[in-house]
């Protein structure tokens, strides 16, 4: 992981895959060759096996994140002598890049911790609603820089999550339509004091300048319990990234309400240039600009290889 190679200095442990897979221990598997299927997204190719391999063990270390949580909120409240009936949600975050899989990840553990004995309720929310939209976007210039840092509306993100970690009930979050490729207008999904909240987005580990006065709450990673970085050379997910961009203009792009609907009316060699020039003026720049810088905040990363596998992974030490 180049910077994050292992070494005396490191603030993580390292595992390979094989390694990792055995942490699973006794935890059951609780899902379906179909449910993993429904769950991944176009060209991510996880099954069953990567399940047991990666996503298990990861499902047994969460739980136990979220127990000592709970205990040291009874022990807090005890500590305190407060009424306090209910422990705050416990949030998880997703960060990556476009086209590292971080959808898939973060739909296959909704799917395995609300399965835990306890059966949880757990929601996932993403961060596209954020975005400013479209007619926002276009107003101040930032078309080009949609997923950019600037192209979303923090002081809502921050005011959901300020609301989710008060503990209040019936949070709305934006709803976005990857068709027409806007927030839609109007349209929410409600978050109802949830046990357990995944938070996903390309952006959620950013940073920014603090604030002069200290009055405020400085990063949208200060609400997180546990976070989570999908990691990939930047080839592979360049190589990733083109697959997709080509498969969707068979699937997705041919409904005529689509956003990109001129792409799949193109010639292949057309499409691909666009989506060379996409990757590069776009995603590339808010990859190294933005998006991996995060990498080293986060507590645990999931490392892909070639087939777009999880190859190692690597948790912060305590």
């Amino acid at each position: 992981m180049d910077q994050l190679a292992p070494s005396e200095f490191s603030p993580y442990r390292f595992f390979s895959a094989e390694r990792w897979a055995e942490f699973r221990a006794d935890t059951p598997m609780t899902l379906t060759y179909d449910e993993v299927k429904r769950l991944r997204s176009l060209g991510d190719p996880i099954d069953l096996d990567e399940v047991s391999r990666i996503y298990l063990s990861l499902s047994r270390l969460l739980s136990a994140h979220v127990e000592a949580s709970q205990l040291l909120f009874y022990q807090r409240r005890q500590f305190l002598n407060t009424g306090d009936a209910f422990k705050t949600p416990f949030i998880i975050g997703i960060a990556g890049s476009v086209a590292v899989g971080k959808s898939t990840t973060a739909r296959v553990l909704k799917e395995l911790l609300a399965r835990w004995p306890s059966s949880p309720k757990v929601d996932l929310v993403t961060t596209d609603g954020f975005l400013y939209p479209n007619e926002v976007l276009r107003t101040k210039g930032l078309m080009e820089r949609k997923g950019f840092p600037e192209s979303y509306d923090v002081g809502m993100v921050l005011r959901f999550l300020s609301q989710i970690k008060a503990g209040q009930r019936n949070v709305n979050a934006p709803l976005y339509s990857h068709l027409t490729y806007d927030v839609l207008p109007g349209k929410f999904q409600t978050v109802d004091a949830p046990d357990i909240l995944i938070f996903e987005g390309i952006n959620v580990l950013q940073v920014r300048d603090l604030p002069e006065d200290g009055k405020m709450v400085p990063f949208v990673s200060d609400f997180f319990d546990f976070s989570i970085y999908i990691d990939a050379d930047e080839e592979q997910i360049h190589k990733w990234y083109i697959s997709r961009f080509m498969r969707l203009r068979e699937t997705a792009f041919k409904d005529p309400s689509s956003f990109f609907h001129r792409y799949s009316t193109i010639s292949d060699d057309s499409a691909l240039a666009i989506g060379e020039s996409l990757w590069a003026n776009i995603n590339l720049k808010n990859l190294k600009e933005n998006i991996l810088p995060t990498r080293p905040r986060a507590d645990l990363i999931l490392r892909k290889g070639d087939n777009h596998l999880v190859e190692e992974v690597a948790l912060r030490k305590l």
